[in-house]
């Protein structure tokens, strides 16, 4: 599958890999080893795959007693993985790196040694036990993998064609037509259900059976519960109790998390880690509100009180419709049409977190529960900073409508409210690029554009 991540290597590679080591950092089943090893295949002469999740301790330990002498540890290595080293042509890659700290600490003196070029690869890189007694190098450059967004979806489904095309109508403010819109909604309808974790897209490629992706996706939920079993040390209850928690919320008209629904005497400073290790575990996007829309969100922020959105809406899907431990057929075809009694505004919310996340937005939503005036009392649903910062006008807010009959009410109050801080204001729907009460309306598969 084509990943957008892969020019970001090749542009590494051709200007910072003498000065840097690459750390490819997501959640779990990614793809992050995959597209490492496609990178060392298709650009180096050679290249050594240290899988950490595989190899003896006798490899650990070179990392802590031969740093002082690298021809020796390259020697080593290179006869153990019998992979020849060429200087200047070849890669090593560090995957699953946070189960070896000491290599990861290495990368100091290997970057600095200058024979070759590392790519790391892991999850869970700032939990505790994954950094303890190491100094993390400064020669470590972060980038951050995400399931395939959806012009990478529709890559990996043969519709090459499309994104270019929704491209052009977003550049021009037009819309796409009946006949376009119509087949970009369904492919989006697709991404929706099947979401972006490769081996989900990867069996939806290969069967179109939705039943035999579920089974996919429910792996990879077992897969992060094993994870927070084993990781979340000290809080992992706490951890599982918020994981489990996270569609029920999602179907609440206000959607920001509210952690009374774990106890009656929960509190923020009981939960905190547990939130941030999901978090950093890439498991779910975080979004915080925002006290007011000025530049600079995160400096308004209240991390007090947010909303906890699934890091790919397919796995959501699964999580949410868990009461047989199995979506069958039936109700992805219901879901994939429309026609399911249910509050589709929870999917589409998430599936909008992600998208955004992935284009390199941070999230954050504004919210006033006024009891006294009702001019004020309004949710906005997210805040983005514009992409050209200019003296004011700096932040749109953006409503998501999964309906057909919908109205302005919340984005009216907004405006009003904030006219001389805000850019112009968006609503993402499933109709197509139209302007509507005065206020322009996406489709929501533009989302990544924006």
């Amino acid at each position: 599958m084509k990943r957008k991540i892969y020019e970001q290597l090749l542009n590494w590679k051709a200007n910072d890999a003498q000065r840097t080591a690459l750390l490819i950092d997501g959640a779990r089943r990614v793809g992050k080893s995959y597209i490492a090893e496609e990178f060392a295949r298709n650009e180096y002469e050679s290249y050594m795959l240290i899988d950490f999740n595989k190899v003896s301790s006798e490899i650990n330990d070179l990392f802590e007693h031969h740093l002082n002498n690298l021809d020796t540890l390259f020697s080593y290595l290179s006869a153990y993985f019998n992979v020849p080293l060429v200087v200047g042509k070849s890669l090593i890659i560090f995957d699953e790196v946070q189960l070896c700290p000491k290599a990861r600490s290495a990368i100091k003196y290997l970057v600095k040694d200058g024979r070759y070029h590392y790519l790391e690869t892991g999850s869970l890189m700032t939990i505790k036990a994954n950094v303890n007694d190491i100094v993390i190098p400064s020669e470590e450059r972060h980038l951050k993998m995400y399931p395939l967004d959806f012009e990478e979806f529709l890559m990996a489904t043969g519709n090459e064609t499309l994104m270019p095309l929704i491209k052009d109508c977003f550049k021009e403010n037009k819309a796409l037509g009946n006949a376009m819109h119509k087949r970009a909604m369904d492919c989006f309808r697709q991404y929706l259900l099947v979401g972006g974790m490769p081996q989900a897209v990867l069996e939806y490629v290969n069967t179109h059976n939705f039943q035999r992706v579920d089974i996919v996706k429910r792996d990879i939920l077992t897969l992060y519960r094993a994870d927070i079993i084993k990781h979340a040390k000290g809080h992992e209850r706490k951890v599982e109790a918020i994981f489990d928690e996270i569609p029920s919320q999602l179907q609440r008209h206000e959607k920001h998390f509210r952690l009374s629904s774990l106890g009656k005497s929960a509190r923020f400073r009981d939960y905190e880690d547990a939130l941030f290790w999901l978090d950093d575990a890439m498991i779910i996007n975080n979004c915080y509100l925002a006290c007011e829309p000025s530049i600079a969100l995160r400096m308004n922020r209240d991390k007090n009180m947010l909303k906890c959105y699934m890091g790919d809406t397919g796995l959501l899907v699964s999580h949410a419709f868990d009461e047989k431990a199995m979506v069958n057929e039936e109700i992805y075809r219901k879901l994939l049409v429309g026609a399911l009694e249910f509050n589709e505004g929870m999917l589409m919310e998430n599936i909008v977190a992600q998208m955004l996340v992935a284009a390199g937005h941070k999230l954050y939503f504004y919210s006033n529960a006024s009891k006294e005036n009702a001019e004020e009392r309004m949710e906005i649903d997210f805040l983005i900073e514009k992409a050209k910062i200019t003296s004011r006008h700096n932040v749109c807010p953006l409503e998501i409508k999964s309906g057909k009959n919908y109205t302005f009410n919340s984005l009216r109050k907004f405006c009003k409210i904030f006219a001389q801080q805000i850019d112009k204001p968006l609503l993402l729907h499933n109709g197509d690029v139209m302007e509507k009460d005065g206020f322009q309306c996406l489709p929501l598969y533009m989302t990544p554009l924006l």
